[in-house]
């Protein structure tokens, strides 16, 4: 098992396909501006649409004086609840705009405003008056709510409560206990591209034509198809480029819906870009958690127990339970465990997908507590990590397909210089100190088609309905069709983003390259079959071969599937302002096979940035007068710029999993941001002696941290402390 890193990988030739660090391929039609996202096509005559979000927590419209707004120049109509079209049915129900007259929460689209220009629609929204009966609200996620009740599922399809052996009993009788709590708050996807689409209805065609900013083109399609109650054949959706998702555009948005709504109302084309200070309530977001953990160990540091809890809110609309106590069913051996989400309804928009949601939140609490146990047990973090590695998954006992959870963190205690992890320092006044955490991820594979062509002139064409989000896949796609193929990558054209291609699923979930790339690793196998056993020159048309890897895909594997990884960061905490500065990181990831590792880098840093947004500047507070998120927009809602990102490395190990796809690889999109603020958070523990339980690590937590007297044990390990 060798490490790999990302650095040492340019001296890959490119006429290998896969493993070579190929550039991506749109690159040049992005630097230059030619590569055109979904707001940005110009059909004749378009139209803009505006929406108008609730005023008010909760009640029900009791009037929409739309008058002032028709009267403006330029509008071409005003759309409210009482004469929009009716929808059909749809799973989602935050997609069943403008149908009725209930507020479930501030910002919920109560009008939608259609006009000639971007400007005359805004203003004919901002003239829209809506009169509201208001109803008392709850926005406050807490212990001990009312509401809160165990689901039996949680996201992901995952059993909201699993437990094993006698925790309770097992803890009681350990030898040394952690017992504490963490709290991360509402995170949100702030994607460059913001949530648009741009809706054509061919009336005289009976078609209806949308480029959309989404992760999955195939489902944007079916949804619109029952909501509008078309045929799905009658519908094209495409997202050529999409700039960013992170998970708020894994389904179809508002967004979406009102521009066919709009386009369908106006018989023009209509481009509607969400304004991104709506976005915190209509896109989704990372719902809020509240972790309680209890660790019990013998004095070696093998774990006899552990519990994990969970708390968070869902929306009056739409139930969804991140699920944050579930990585920690698989990551390290204990015989008596329980883990168990708790939710409550309340008045806030619906929470959603957010980069690794479940593992991103859980991690953080379960790493923060394993380095917790580490201090109590006066063991090296690292060696009790290697320490409780199991050699089944705990959960379900099956085997692993591969883990190697304990290379990455000998390796990345290798390359951090931990070996020499000196005690905190003081420069002036700067504390000093480092940390680690390990991340883990699942293996998702999900049915895709695909389609490869080969043509007289010696080109090919691959299709799939793959969508890239800017994680590189049209160019992994590609190098896994050279490969298959036997050819040089310039002989192969790719073509994605388009709801008439193969079907596919969403680029989410880390599903993407495993999922499209075995069907494009199938389809131009078969073609390369075919091709073999085909005499004389092609035809004129040239010749195809498709796949569809529904049967492999949905076949269950007698093996636990996942990636692993290990973090390692080191920061500064100023005694004076309080602030926190990362100053380098280090992760070292066991994902399978690195297809790309130019692109595969730039994937893992990218997590790893977004997690230290995570542990140091993001967040987001529901106000409960009024009911909304008060950080709405990038002046308040802080994402790391450059001069927050330090010196920060990606490796990986060398790992041959032959369980997973033709491929062996594993996702890399979400891997990277797991674990990651654990890492920070233990650094920062770390460098003041003092724990900080609650995201982020502002300035002024840290201060009122540092104005405490210095941390016992007792503290240190949490409210049961040592035993």
């Amino acid at each position: 098992m060798s490490p790999t890193s990302a650095t040492l990988d340019t001296t890959a030739s490119n006429r290998t396909a896969l493993g070579a660090p190929v550039p991506r391929r749109e690159g040049r039609e992005k630097v230059t501006g030619a590569a055109r996202y979904a707001a940005e096509h110009h059909l004749p005559r378009r139209a803009y649409a505006w929406p108008v979000p609730a005023t008010v927590a909760r009640g029900r419209i009791t009037a929409v004086d739309t008058a002032a707004a028709l009267a403006m120049p330029g509008v071409l109509g005003v759309l409210t609840p009482y004469d929009a079209p009716r929808l059909g049915p749809s799973d989602d129900p935050t997609l069943q705009l403008l149908q009725d007259l209930r507020v479930p929460h501030r910002g919920w689209y109560v009008a939608l405003a259609v006009a000639d220009t971007l400007e005359q629609a805004r203003a004919a929204a901002d003239a829209v008056r809506v009169s509201y009966e208001t109803e008392p609200h709850d926005v406050t996620v807490r212990e001990g709510h009312p509401g809160l009740h165990t689901p039996e599922a949680v996201n992901g399809g995952y059993p909201a409560h699993r437990e094993q052996g006698d925790p309770d009993a097992a803890f009681a009788a350990a030898s040394v206990r952690v017992d504490t709590v963490y709290s991360v708050p509402p995170l949100h996807n702030h994607a460059m591209e913001p949530h648009a689409a741009t809706a054509d209805w061919d009336a005289g065609r009976g078609h209806l034509t949308v480029y959309d900013s989404c992760q999955g083109t195939t489902v944007v399609r079916a949804v619109l198809a029952g909501l509008f109650k078309l045929p799905e054949d009658r519908i094209t959706v495409l997202a050529e480029h999409v700039g960013g998702g992170f998970g708020s555009k894994g389904t179809p948005r508002p967004h979406v819906v009102l521009a066919v709504m709009s386009t369908r109302h106006c018989g023009r084309p209509v481009t509607l870009a969400l304004p991104r200070q709506h976005m915190a309530a209509t896109v989704g977001h990372r719902a809020p958690t509240l972790h309680h953990i209890r660790l019990g160990a013998r004095p070696d540091g093998t774990l006899t127990a552990i519990t994990h809890e969970v708390t968070t809110h869902t929306s009056q609309v739409r139930e969804f339970v991140e699920q944050a106590a579930v990585p920690t069913r698989v990551m390290y051996a204990a015989a008596d465990s329980r883990t168990t989400h708790r939710v409550t309804a309340l008045d806030v928009p619906t929470p959603s997908w957010m980069r690794a949601p479940g593992e991103t939140p859980g991690m953080y609490a379960l790493e923060s507590a394993m380095d917790e146990l580490a201090d109590a047990l006066g063991m090296d973090p690292v060696e009790l990590r290697v320490r409780n590695d199991p050699a089944t998954e705990p959960d379900s006992g099956h085997p692993f397909s591969s883990r190697h959870l304990v290379e990455c963190l000998r390796e990345g205690a290798r390359r951090f210089g931990w070996a020499g992890r000196r005690p905190p320092l003081r420069e002036g006044p700067l504390l000093v100190g480092s940390g680690v955490a390990a991340a883990t991820y699942p293996v998702y594979i999900a049915p895709a088609g695909a389609r490869a062509h080969a043509r007289p002139d010696g080109s090919y064409l691959v299709e799939v309905n793959a969508t890239d989000i800017g994680t590189g896949a049209r160019t992994v796609l590609s190098q896994i069709a050279a490969d298959a193929l036997h050819v040089p990558l310039d002989a192969v054209a790719l073509s994605l983003g388009n709801s008439a291609l193969p079907p596919a699923p969403v680029a989410g979930g880390s599903t993407g390259t495993a999922s499209w790339g075995w069907a494009v690793h199938d389809a131009c196998t078969a073609l390369t079959d075919r091709l073999a056993r085909y005499e004389g020159p092609l035809p004129a048309a040239g010749l195809s071969a498709s796949a569809d890897t529904t049967q492999s895909a949905k076949q269950k594997s007698p093996y636990a599937r996942h990636a692993f990884g290990a973090h390692f960061a080191e920061v500064q905490a100023d005694t004076v302002t309080g602030e926190v500065r990362v100053r380098r990181m280090l992760g070292v990831f066991a994902a399978g096979r690195i297809l790309n590792p130019r692109t595969a880098r730039s994937q893992l840093i990218g997590g790893m940035v977004m997690g230290l947004g995570m542990a140091l500047t993001e967040h987001s507070a529901l106000d409960p007068a009024f009911g909304d998120f008060a950080e709405r927009d990038l002046a308040a809602y802080h994402v790391p710029a450059n001069a927050d990102v330090p010196a920060i490395e990606a490796h990986w190990i060398d790992e041959h999993d032959k369980h997973l796809n033709p491929m062996g690889s594993k996702g890399i999109g979400e891997i990277g941001i797991v674990g990651a603020a654990a890492a920070i958070g233990n650094a920062v523990s770390h460098a003041t002696g003092r724990r900080l339980r609650e995201l982020p690590l502002t300035p002024d937590r840290v201060l009122a941290a540092l104005g405490d007297e210095p941390a016992g044990d007792d503290e240190r390990a949490g409210a049961g402390g040592a035993g």
